[in-house]
């Protein structure tokens, strides 16, 4: 039975600080919701089958399969083998973003220069490649993983000429987006600053991290009524777990 957010229900908090990578295993039947706390916060976030790591997300099947460009409340993250990886539940923006990618350390560089943390502390600038290539070296995966991306709290829109259109400071304090888990879901994500993002200074935004139980998707769910492929991506992924 599916549930709304509420404090009680949560089983694990993590504050992440602007500029950090983190992962966790986020099992069936909980959510993980992500809570900027200021503005202009950023998290890159990848998604892998907890049970089958070369099963993960995949941007073009996802979009392709919900008729969209973006996601928010009622989409589903598919992956590779039609799965139902984590579904949109929740979402205070109206809009995650699918196709800016993450910054890398030349970006970050010819963008904020260089500084490492023997001269900055925990002020050193970092990018979130980087950052997530050290997320999945602890759960035995490497470059060749480093799959498209989603970033959520960040807006990029597409003007009549094609060109990428950032929006800053889409997503303000306190806004947050929740990301159920229909599978066993290793989530890997990093807070830093979106490549787009025109702020000249290096300025990560805290992120706070909660997975709370939230139940498996009824049959009212709004993902699972959103559209018919989302209904049979769910029925699919379901499957999975007929024997448990």
């Amino acid at each position: 039975m599916s549930r709304h957010y509420s404090a009680d229900l949560v089983v694990h908090e993590d504050m992440l600080r602007g500029g950090m990578g983190w992962s966790f295993i986020v099992k069936r039947g909980h959510a993980l919701r992500l809570t900027a706390q200021y503005a202009g916060a950023n998290a890159s976030v990848l998604m892998f089958n907890a049970d089958q790591l070369l099963d993960r997300y995949n941007m073009p099947d996802t979009l392709k399969c919900q008729h969209t460009f973006m996601l928010t409340r009622g989409h589903i993250c598919y992956s590779d083998m039609g799965h139902a990886l984590m579904s949109v539940i929740g979402d205070s923006t109206g809009w995650i973003d699918t196709v800016g990618g993450v910054s890398n350390r030349a970006l970050v560089t010819a963008k904020h220069g260089t500084g490492d943390y023997q001269e900055k502390r925990n002020e050193w600038i970092r990018n979130g490649r980087d950052l997530l290539l050290v997320e999945l070296g602890k759960h035995g995966l490497n470059r060749r993983d480093l799959v498209a991306n989603l970033n959520v709290f960040s807006k990029v829109s597409i003007d009549a000429d094609g060109n990428m259109q950032f929006h800053p400071d889409h997503a303000q304090a306190g806004d947050y987006v929740d990301l159920r888990a229909d599978m066993n879901v290793l989530v890997v994500l990093a807070t830093v600053p979106h490549p787009l993002d025109p702020q000249p200074a290096y300025a990560p935004v805290d992120v706070k991290a909660e997975v709370w139980a939230c139940g498996l998707p009824a049959e009212d769910d709004v993902c699972r009524l959103s559209r018919a492929e989302n209904a049979r991506g769910l029925a699919n992924t379901a499957r999975c777990f007929c024997q448990h």
